[in-house]
């Protein structure tokens, strides 16, 4: 029932933030990017990069995990191994992360229940742990730009398969200001213009030209 007195100028519940997050990092290997079709797998590069480094800005606990490392898919893509030196890789058998102990429990142990997911492929490393975490209460957030599929078809039904399931895609932009929320939040504010500027093309380019022309603090 709405009741207009309880109208205020607050966040909703459902909204991201740096304490109620946690992103899970699924298969960005080389062996995988091969048979990505559904993208430029580039741009997919640089959207998982992007949103790896919204992690790190705003202190937002990342899982990194790989299938069968050593004997098909490759390493970590590297670019994403390089903005968290320090995390462990949990490396799997199964094609459902969600079956792996390690990886159920490196995420149990954020304490967090909103997984922000991406990986590689859609419509099998997503899909199916996006369905098993969401069948055990946690709420997923599948970052479309910073995933893909072996073709367009196999992407978009996978993600029409979590939708329809409960989970709720989103942009790896998105996220980021998400996080943010108040360009008033100086503690993070350099960092996300930083990222911006690297990763949100035109956007970024936008960014650089208001810095430039107005000065450092020119908001996004």
């Amino acid at each position: 029932m709405f009741d207009i007195d309880q109208v205020s100028a607050a966040p909703g519940k459902d909204l991201l933030t740096p304490d109620n997050a946690v992103m899970l990092f699924v298969d960005h290997q080389p062996q995988m990017f091969f048979g990505t079709g559904s993208g430029d797998r580039t741009a997919i590069i640089n959207s998982t990069v992007g949103l790896a480094k919204a992690a790190r800005a705003f202190d937002v606990p990342a899982v990194l995990t790989t299938v069968a490392a050593e004997s098909f898919s490759g390493p970590l893509l590297p670019q994403l191994a390089e903005v968290f030196p320090k995390n462990e890789i949990i490396d799997r058998t199964s094609m459902n992360a969600w079956e792996d102990e390690a990886l159920v429990a490196a995420v149990r142990a954020t304490g967090r229940k909103k997984i922000i997911l991406s990986g590689l492929w859609t419509e099998v490393c997503l899909v199916l742990p996006a369905l098993s975490a969401l069948e055990q209460g946690y709420e997923v957030y599948v970052v479309s730009d910073a995933s893909g599929g072996v073709t367009p078809a196999a992407h978009e039904h996978a993600l029409q398969r979590m939708t329809a399931a409960g989970a709720v895609p989103v942009t790896w932009v998105q996220v980021l200001l998400e996080l943010q929320r108040d360009w008033a939040r100086q503690e993070t504010y350099g960092a996300v213009m930083e990222i911006v500027k690297a990763h949100a093309g035109a956007y970024g380019l936008g960014v650089v030209y208001a810095q430039s022309v107005i000065g450092e603090h020119a908001a996004g």
